[in-house]
């Protein structure tokens, strides 16, 4: 059973629809209880990282997700902001973020190749994937998802990294540390390419 986390932000109706599409049992969960029997989660986010982690705080549901990801090793798919939040922080706030795939998020306008491009980065763009990644099982090379953020995770371990694209410069877009990945696109927004990236994420 797949859980979306519902915690105030986050376009969840979108992945219910997608979910029901591709056949696959989704519901959503807005307290620690809803989120009993999941098999994989979901982790959406928009909006400003402090804001994000304020009301995922402030759910109820942050010590179960905990250990049901630490602990129980139930895979998660952080998304947009929600890829963020694995981080350890955002230089866009003071919160600390979860910390599940070390790193650190980072303002496009600070880098020097970034700086002077319009914000956000919004749109269309091509992903370079890392060969034979699970998430990306079937998938045609450079696959293209839509954007919309002026933030970029930037890895620790360029190990966890599984696919980046440019925008000034090349720049972490999907992390995978064992079971816990992160997408900083949008699947829910991107066609047959994001149904196929959920329909793998379900099926890993």
């Amino acid at each position: 059973m797949i859980r979306v986390v519902d915690y105030g932000v986050g376009n969840i109706q979108a992945f219910m629809t997608m979910f029901k599409r591709l056949g696959l049992e989704a519901t959503r969960a807005r307290s620690a209880s809803e989120l009993e029997g999941a098999t994989r989660l979901i982790l959406p986010g928009v909006g400003a990282f402090d804001h994000a982690m304020t009301l995922l705080n402030q759910s109820g549901m942050r010590e179960h997700l905990e250990e049901l990801v630490l602990q129980e090793s139930i895979p998660v798919l952080g998304i947009c902001v929600g890829m963020q939040m694995l981080a350890g922080g955002s230089d866009e706030g003071e919160l600390p973020g979860l910390n599940w795939v070390p790193g650190q998020v980072k303002a496009f306008a600070t880098h020097p190749q970034s700086k002077d491009l319009p914000m956000p980065h919004m749109g269309w763009n091509d992903l370079m994937v890392k060969p034979g990644h699970k998430l990306f099982s079937g998938f045609e090379p450079e696959p293209r998802f839509y954007f919309l953020h002026s933030y970029y995770f930037d890895a620790e371990d360029k190990n966890d990294v599984s696919a980046t694209a440019e925008y000034g410069h090349q720049f972490d877009c999907v992390v995978s540390r064992g079971h816990i990945h992160g997408v900083q696109c949008h699947p829910e927004k991107s066609h047959h390419f994001g149904a196929q990236l959920l329909k793998n994420f379900a099926e890993l």
